[in-house]
């Protein structure tokens, strides 16, 4: 699976160029290695790869969001990644109707990766600017105020609980604690 870590990054530097949105994708898929483990997933390295090629195709589809997650899946097939990845990726798109999510790594990706941008949000508006000076408790007390990180779906989030069985704190926790492993990639 290795390789299809470093092909993935390759992706990215290929179709990205917005190093924020790249990012998100590293952090993304801090996440989801996390997630893997949290669950007890044999495939952990599996869970990390989707997460950083979720948002692959963004700037591609960018002006047509419903088509975001599908481009992303089409260049992920032809490039002979996984199919549990595929269609982790082409179903991550909560606008684009394709078929809900069924398995733990098409979940976590569909439900969790959001609480990424509400703890970037939280950690840019602290004193230090860095990962280090925010807790789970600072991320959830934002999260009510739409204002804040208004990108974030938060009624994904919200859903957490019931489709992931983690509370929000859990969550908040778990990707605190993975996006802190890479806070020098994140400059964070």
């Amino acid at each position: 699976m290795t390789d299809y870590k470093s092909r993935g990054l390759g992706l990215l530097e290929e179709h990205i160029k917005n190093r924020n949105l790249i990012k998100h994708n590293l952090a993304a898929a801090a996440l989801m290695k996390a997630l893997a483990k949290r669950f007890e997933e044999e495939e952990a390295e599996e869970w990390e790869v989707a997460g950083l090629v979720h948002d692959l195709d963004w700037e591609e589809t960018a002006e047509n969001p419903i088509e975001h997650g599908r481009a992303g899946a089409e260049i992920l097939a032809e490039e002979g990644f996984p199919e549990e990845i595929v269609r982790a990726v082409r179903r991550h798109n909560f606008m684009a109707g394709e078929e809900p999510p069924e398995t733990m790594l098409e979940k976590a990706l569909y439900y969790a990766e959001e609480i990424t941008g509400l703890i970037v949000a939280a950690a840019l508006i602290s004193p230090e600017k860095k990962l280090s000076g925010i807790t789970p408790e600072n991320i959830l007390n934002r999260f009510k105020e739409k204002a804040f990180a208004r990108g974030v779906n938060r009624e994904l989030l919200s859903q957490v609980p019931e489709k992931l069985g983690l509370s929000l704190e859990e969550l908040a926790n778990i990707a605190l604690e993975a996006m802190r492993e890479i806070s020098g990639e994140l400059g964070l």
